[in-house]
């Protein structure tokens, strides 16, 4: 089959995908009617989950999943703002690992607002100026993000979601590595490429900054310093990627956090956030323990932070397998509460990759 018959074949399939693109998004369009009659949140993680789930098993390529998955994103982000103008607050600026987890997430087509802290980020949706927000929660190198977990306890927005996201942190500098002087970056993230650091710029100074984005800028605009930052940082501040993926392990990996103020329904393969707060006595800790061992619930993640309101006391965050309206669930956070002096829900919603 000659080329100019496989171009045209391509060019017929194109007008087909477009008017199936278009009619898919008036069937969005009329759902947008009626999850405004309802009064439903436009964004449905559980429906997303079912849908990508769907795609991958009756996906027979040549297009592989990853691909498929990254064409969809696009499609419901193009959905999602034909249902409503949707603005995501995120932990800024522009071109942060929190950015492209947003990006990963809602895709290109609904608005973002950059924030210049996590704080600012829970403001902006609990006053209702944006409709979800990103923030990191957990760093597989670094662990918790303490802000993010602070903040969890006096708001009362929701977690709806999680987004799990490869980091790979890169020397971008507008010099050589022999002519530069200084590096800026996240705290967390020279924390990440310490061993990296040692071996190839012992000696240099290190300047903690809020963002690897503002070490960016920074690194744009002085001759011989670096920073350590994103590839897509280095093509918004046309700076020269000296050296790629510096950090110390190769699975670096951070988990950002969808937080808003709807719940999330079942969807079968779902994981609960809860935080309590426990009794001074001993064995108190053990004992919040017992009704997850009770109705066979696994925990996934347990993380104590000070309470800052009595010296010694804490707060625990725990991650587990299932959702908050299953019996079994219901049953174990009932037994949970009658034995702690605080129990508060984060929320239920679906497993990540």
């Amino acid at each position: 089959m000659s080329l100019k018959i496989l171009r045209r074949q391509i060019d017929r399939l194109d007008k087909e995908i477009i008017n199936l693109l278009n009619k898919r998004a008036n069937a969005a369009i009329k759902i947008a009617g009626i999850k405004h009659t309802t009064k439903q949140s436009v964004y449905c993680p559980d429906r997303e989950r079912e849908v990508l789930k769907r795609l991958s098993v009756i996906n027979r390529g040549p297009v592989s999943p990853g691909a498929l998955e990254a064409i969809y994103r696009e499609i419901m982000s193009s959905s999602l703002a034909l249902e409503k103008n949707v603005k995501i607050a995120y932990l800024g600026p522009q071109a942060t690992f929190t950015h492209q987890a947003a990006l990963k997430k809602f895709g290109s087509q609904v608005e973002y607002a950059p924030c210049e802290s996590i704080t600012d980020v829970f403001r902006e949706v609990e006053r209702g100026d944006c409709d979800y927000g990103v923030v990191p929660i957990e760093n597989s190198v670094e662990g918790a993000v303490s802000h993010t977990m602070d903040m969890l306890v006096d708001s009362d927005l929701k977690i709806c979601s999680q987004v799990i996201l490869d980091i790979s942190h890169n020397l971008l500098a507008l010099c050589s590595k022999e002519r530069i002087k200084r590096v800026y970056s996240n705290p967390m993230v020279f924390g990440q490429c310490r061993q990296w650091l040692e071996d190839n710029l012992r000696g240099l100074e290190r300047i903690e900054v809020s963002s690897t984005t503002h070490a960016a800028d920074l690194a744009s605009r002085e001759k011989y310093s670096a920073c350590i930052a994103s590839l897509l940082a280095s093509r918004i501040y046309n700076l020269k990627v000296v050296a790629r993926s510096i950090e110390d392990s190769p699975h670096n990996i951070t988990k950002f956090l969808v937080i808003g103020n709807n719940d999330v329904p079942a969807t079968g393969n779902d994981k609960t956030s809860i935080m309590f707060s426990i009794k001074d006595k001993v064995g108190a800790l053990h004992d919040m323990l017992i009704p997850f061992k009770k109705y066979k619930i696994n925990l996934t993640k347990i993380e104590s932070r000070p309470s800052k309101k009595k010296a010694w006391d804490y707060y625990f965050f725990v991650e587990f397998s299932g959702h908050k309206e299953s019996e079994l669930v219901k049953k174990a956070l009932k037994q949970l509460e009658n034995n702690c002096k605080f129990l508060k829900i984060l929320g239920s919603y679906p497993i990540g990759e």
